[in-house]
């Protein structure tokens, strides 16, 4: 027999999957990005891919990336399969000469670059206590989630100067404003921080810079969270929306942020979470 939590859970599972075939029929009618250039690193599965595809289907050429060689033929091939304009290599954003080669591969194949989407991001110890947090995973922590971020945006600017209305978009976590995943909260709640700081000094380049901040989304990056019964249970008794994110309604966000749609809009954290508060500090 069911208990209650289980229910719960069996209900999220199918109003999940009906909005995920929902998505899947609904294609990007707008060609927003015909003639754009984008880099979305992490970029080979969950909310890494799908803005990548979100940006491709809208008319973007589009760069991809990952640790693993064989991820990044693999989403490469999906891709190319659905006519899309993308191209991929291997990339380790700590790595400064992989970093490089990402904005070369950007230039080499399509001529410039006009989006950056930050999607990079680790989480060593899931769950574990901000204090019980050793020094060796604090630093990897930041070093991945914060430092190289930055890196990769002070490498990227000449680029995106170049082509006077850019976007860099850093993908953040709601869990930034709720503090409730250690070390991981902390790092991405710099991210925030971060965008503001640039926004308020590159504005005049013509370079926008927003953040998105996604609650509990349904990926393998995630699974430690939306495998956990109880935990889901208690995060949709204080969602509105009643179910778990999808990487495509991240993808969607980002794809007006990357717009000409948001062209009044920077220096933002935008908390895409069905409707759990907070969504401020």
């Amino acid at each position: 027999m069911l208990t209650i939590q289980s229910k719960l859970m069996l209900k999220q599972e199918c109003i999940t999957k009906m909005s995920l075939v929902h998505l899947n029929k609904v294609k990007p009618a707008c060609r927003r990005f015909e003639g754009k250039v984008a880099i979305v690193t992490a970029s080979t599965n969950g909310i890494g891919f799908a803005i990548a595809r979100r940006l491709a289907q809208e008319g973007a050429c589009v760069v991809i990336s990952s640790r693993r060689e064989e991820n990044v033929k693999r989403a490469v091939k999906q891709l190319c399969d659905e006519n899309l304009k993308v191209s991929g290599l291997v990339c380790h954003v700590g790595n400064q000469e992989d970093r490089k080669r990402l904005l070369e591969e950007a230039i080499s194949k399509f001529g410039g670059l006009h989006i950056l989407v930050c999607s990079a991001g680790i989480n060593p110890v899931p769950g574990q206590l901000i204090l019980d947090c050793s020094e060796k995973v604090w630093d990897k922590t930041f070093d991945v989630n914060v430092k190289t971020t930055f890196l990769l945006i002070k490498e990227s600017l000449p680029l995106l100067k170049k082509s006077k209305s850019s976007s860099i978009i850093l993908i953040s976590t709601m869990g930034g404003y709720t503090n409730n995943l250690g070390v991981y909260s902390v790092s991405k709640a710099a991210l925030f921080a971060l965008c503001r700081s640039i926004a308020n000094h590159h504005t005049k380049d013509g370079v926008q810079i927003n953040c998105i901040a996604p609650g509990l989304v349904k990926t393998n990056f995630a699974k430690f969270l939306s495998e956990d019964k109880e935990r889901v249970t208690q995060i949709l008794s204080r969602t509105p929306m009643n179910r778990l994110g999808l990487p495509e309604e991240i993808a969607s966000v980002a794809a007006f942020l990357a717009s000409e749609d948001a062209s009044f809009l920077t220096g933002e954290t935008i908390t895409v979470s069905g409707g759990n508060p907070p969504s401020r500090l």
